[in-house]
């Protein structure tokens, strides 16, 4: 019997026939991850339960067992609201200074890390490879190695990892961030998020080695490697031609009368830049008055985290500055900024991309921003549109033809817009074509088989260590 793949993630994508196009990124990762292998997709089920069961509840599809186990509130408020968003998300997108901490959230961190690792225990088998995603299970390697599971971890991180500096300001992090050495693999988006992780590790007794990166901690070695998530490209451009021609972006395309569009798609984050970006677009409309009227900004945010205080405040920032914007440049038949608290299907979205002329993805700090990759997917090669990407975006060493920008400076991006805007056609395929053909060569597939064929490639190496030390030593014995 061939080996399992079992995925661990905070919240797992249950098979919904309902629901066809809601899945995030980490869910199409997963999904890219499981394609044509046996496994078990196991993490929360969503639902909070005072009384769970006992046992996870496993439901079937393909060849793939999706379990998952019920939260209680306690857990739901002190390991996901309280330690994952309220203070790790914030230290890891270099905001060490909005974190919220408390001793109870770190304790109910630590629980439900147990609790997943006394749960999936259970269904782990002697020969499966297990790959853990994201920041809410940092721990969870060291809980089953505690179990007795000598199994293959690998564990992957989707968003940035702030400078040894900032993490280090979260009380006792070693607990939480030194418990990574217990992967035999750790990958990251980007080499500036892996090399922030080793020199995170090295103060600490961490020994370096290099092609490829390891960290030896207390007799354990643990890789290190950069993975950049792509996208399902070549699916995805198909999905973008087919929606064309769906009501939603017939609707818009009617409505612009003729007018450019520039597209802007993010969570409600105050990672994502949005109040940068609105400014340096009302500077754009300030300085040029010759495109008033010429021009639509659509901003689709769908609120996030809405019981956290900080996502309250941008949402009336950001609500006051659209008010301000429109009240200012707007007229009777033109509204120069709509802004859109509500999600949109992916295949409304990749409708959206191919229409737009400009995206601006500016976010002040991004893992990877797979919103960039599926504009660029999404674009007719023959008349693309231009891709407005922030420096400090993952995917900004990738899509290096876009109009890179620091997203903090509003006058370079009120530029590249402009630039973008009137960029002639023979230079606009100069920058998409080679970023496409990028995102073709390494699509999702290649990023789930380069991060699993790593995984295989370290834990042999280190088992045929182990080998020779034991050949090494029975030599000595005899």
């Amino acid at each position: 019997m061939s080996s399992r793949l079992i995925v661990v993630s905070n919240r797992v994508a249950a098979p919904d026939p309902g629901n066809r196009h809601t899945a995030g990124g980490l869910a199409v990762a997963v999904k890219a991850a499981m394609r044509n292998r046996t496994g078990v997709w196991f993490g929360w089920s969503g639902k909070i339960n005072d009384d769970p069961a006992e046992e996870p509840l496993v439901q079937r599809c393909n060849k793939v067992d999706y379990a998952v186990i019920d939260l209680s509130e306690a857990d739901f408020q002190e390991y996901y609201n309280g330690l994952a968003n309220r203070v790790l998300w914030p230290i890891l997108h270099y905001r060490g200074d909005l974190q919220e901490y408390s001793r109870a959230d770190q304790t109910g961190y630590m629980r439900v890390n147990r609790l997943f690792a006394e749960k999936l225990s259970e269904l782990i088998r002697d020969d499966d490879v297990i790959w853990v995603h994201d920041y809410h299970l940092m721990p969870l390697a060291r809980e089953l190695r505690a179990r007795g599971h000598g199994n293959p971890i690998g564990f992957f991180l989707h968003i940035p990892c702030a400078p040894p500096d900032i993490v280090q300001t979260l009380p006792h992090h070693e607990d939480i961030f030194g418990a990574l050495t217990y992967y035999d693999l750790v990958g990251f988006q980007t080499e500036r998020d892996r090399d922030n992780f080793a020199h995170y590790l090295t103060p600490m007794g961490a020994t370096l080695g290099r092609n490829p990166m390891t960290i030896s901690v207390d007799g354990r070695q643990t890789r290190l490697g950069a993975f950049p998530v792509g996208i399902e490209t070549a699916a995805f451009a198909r999905l973008s031609r087919f929606s064309m021609h769906s009501r939603c972006v017939e609707d818009v395309r009617e409505s612009l009368q003729g007018r450019k569009l520039v597209i802007g798609v993010d969570r409600l984050d105050y990672s994502k830049g949005i109040l940068h970006r609105i400014n340096a677009f009302d500077r754009f409309l300030d300085e040029h008055p010759e495109w008033r009227s010429k021009v639509v900004f659509l901003q689709i945010t769908p609120r996030s985290r809405s019981d956290i205080k900080e996502y309250i405040a941008i949402e009336d920032e950001v609500t006051a500055m659209v008010g301000k914007i429109n009240g200012r440049y707007g007229e009777a038949d033109w509204t120069p900024l709509r802004y859109i608290n509500r999600p949109y299907s992916r295949t409304v979205l990749a409708g959206l991309y191919r229409l737009a002329d400009v995206a601006l993805v500016t976010p002040l700090r991004d893992g990877m921003n797979l919103v960039a990759k599926e504009f660029v997917a999404a674009q007719d090669r023959a008349d693309p549109g231009v891709l407005v990407l922030s420096e400090f975006a993952g995917a900004s060493a990738e899509l290096d033809r876009a109009l890179i920008v620091n997203p903090h400076e509003s006058e370079a991006v009120a530029a590249a817009l402009k630039q973008a805007l009137e960029m002639p056609l023979e230079e606009r395929q100069r920058r998409h074509d080679p970023m496409m053909d990028h995102l073709l060569e390494y699509d999702i597939d290649h990023w789930a088989e380069e991060f699993l064929s790593a995984l295989g490639e370290t834990r042999h190496r280190s088992g045929l260590l182990e080998s020779l030390r034991g050949l090494f030593a029975v030599s000595l014995g005899g």
